[in-house]
């Protein structure tokens, strides 16, 4: 066997290059599902439980595959959405511009993580073990020697470097990058988060269902990403799977509409059905504004509109009212909505009162 032979071949696993390729994949797939179902689903927002053996499963593979410290990543995400789009973001491409955060995101990832303020404040409830502290947060490069020493001893010295490369490039890339960048900039919107967050594609196959981005901000402990029938998060598939096999238990999913008759007065329910489906309000209020648009309405109609939509979203804003009044703002609002004589309005507001 030659000595190009030998690099390419020496391995305990002789495969073709496709099979080296198809392995790469597999295993930086498996680090993508540790990312979205452990860190971000799991620990970051707790929106489902997992079975212990499942938990510690992911955090070793992490730790072989990313060096990622379980309580600094959980801890950085928190502090984003809690400072989403401000100076405080650690990594908005609002603020900071695309190319910082597209391309160094594990840059400002690291620099975060260096923040004992952030990993102080932000990062409770998560794994605190004999593990943890004496292995996992101390010895960082050590699970990725070992990860590069197995692949070696597997593929072969340049199959093995190959795929180790991948897998340590994958999530600073598309993870740090990707999603935190593009998902700030660039997609489409489901709902009028107060943040920029988007939608890359709507099938979340690549990141694990991460590309629904701007899904996960408007329920951010939601277990599953996906809201549209169109929509497909692999990440939940694997939480279903798991969940079938008495492995991980769902907390929480984002809430879907559901309509009744309407009420002949809103009441308590009706505020908090509003509240909690706000952004599906947003949306179709969004709509009725485009039907009056095009429908050519004169600046007092126009201007009526505004003012509504505006005294609309407060009742979901933070307000030092009671439930009682907001209860009457919501009764109110509805009956300057329907005695407007503005058609698509009035649609509108009998609607609001049949949200359940």
């Amino acid at each position: 066997m030659s000595e190009m032979d030998w690099l390419f071949f020496s391995g305990v696993l002789d495969l073709p290059w496709w099979g080296y390729v198809i392995t790469a994949l597999v295993l930086t797939h498996i680090t993508i599902v540790a990312v979205t179902v452990f860190l971000h689903r799991h620990q970051a927002h707790h929106a489902l439980d997992l079975h212990p053996a499942v938990s510690h499963f992911f955090r070793l593979w992490l730790w072989l595959t990313t060096g990622m410290v379980t309580r600094e990543w959980a801890a950085i995400h928190r502090k984003h959405h809690a400072k989403v789009e401000t100076p405080e973001d650690p990594h908005s491409p609002q603020v900071l511009g695309i190319n910082r955060v597209l391309w160094g995101g594990v840059i400002l990832y690291v620099k975060e993580a260096r923040n004992r303020a952030t990993i102080s404040r932000y990062g409770q409830g998560t794994p605190d073990d004999w593990l943890e502290r004496h292995v996992y947060s101390r010895y960082l490069k050590l699970g990725l020697t070992l990860m590069g020493l197995a692949d070696v001893i597997l593929f072969g010295i340049v199959p093995g470097a190959l795929i180790f490369l991948t897998q340590i490039v994958w999530i600073p890339f598309w993870a740090a990058g990707v999603i935190n960048g593009i998902g700030h900039y660039w997609g489409y919107r489901n709902s009028s988060t107060p943040d920029a967050s988007t939608n890359i594609v709507p099938w979340g196959i690549l990141i694990g269902g991460e590309e629904l981005h701007n899904n996960h901000h408007a329920f951010t402990t939601s277990a599953r990403l996906s809201s549209k029938w169109y929509e497909f998060d692999i990440g939940w598939m694997y939480i279903r799977i798991l969940e079938t096999l008495g492995l991980a238990k769902v907390r929480r999913i984002a809430p879907v509409p559901r309509f009744a008759a309407p009420r002949l007065i809103p009441n308590l329910q009706t505020l908090q059905a509003v509240i909690t489906h706000r952004y599906d309000v947003q949306a179709n209020y969004a709509k009725t504004q485009k039907r009056i648009d095009a429908e050519g309405r004169d600046a007092n109609v126009q201007q009526t509109m505004h003012s509504m939509g505006h005294e609309l979203m407060t009742l979901w804003e933070r307000s030092a009212a009671s439930k009682e009044q907001l209860v009457r703002r919501l009764q109110d609002w509805c009956r300057r909505a329907e005695a407007s004589g503005i058609r698509p309005l009035v649609e509108f507001s009998q609607r609001l009162r049949c949200y359940a």
